[in-house]
């Protein structure tokens, strides 16, 4: 989507660039005096026209519209559709029994209480902490005055 409104800013100021030099040369030509006339076309000879029949060089049209219509064709006659529904050849298959379910008597019981407690989560490894103070190295230390200010 940007790469289309880069595009689309690009073609505006191109545009806009390109119009720019169209109205300073329009300016420049409404500025000049008007010293010429406009050259003038020579006559041309005009072209003969085709010549139209008049409207009583057509056949009248008539009057009176025939009243009879011819007889519309007749309709093939349809094919008489059966109502009566044929036996089928075959008969089906007898559905399968249901198996046998098992006696609920011989299943054991649910148990009635569950257990309470989680079981114990991993111990954490402890994280060594980092000391914030810097210990001082004597050799990058000033040396004690001698002197009290």
């Amino acid at each position: 989507m940007a790469s289309f409104n880069c595009f689309a800013l690009a073609f505006l100021m191109a545009l806009s660039f390109a119009s720019i030099d169209v109205g300073v040369a329009a300016r420049h030509l409404l500025q000049q005096p008007q010293t010429q006339s406009l050259p003038s076309f020579p006559n041309l000879p005009t072209p003969s026209r085709p010549s139209f029949p008049w409207p009583g060089a057509l056949p009248p049209l008539p009057t009176t519209l025939p009243t009879g219509l011819p007889p519309l064709p007749s309709i093939p006659s349809v094919p008489t559709i059966p109502t009566a529904i044929p036996p089928i050849p075959f008969s089906f298959p007898p559905l399968p029994s249901f198996p046998n379910l098992p006696n609920l008597g011989a299943l054991p019981p649910l148990p009635t209480t569950f257990p309470r407690g989680l079981p114990p989560l991993p111990s954490i490894p402890s994280v060594p902490t980092t000391p914030t103070t810097v210990p001082s190295i004597p050799f990058f230390s000033p040396p004690p005055s001698r002197s009290t200010p």
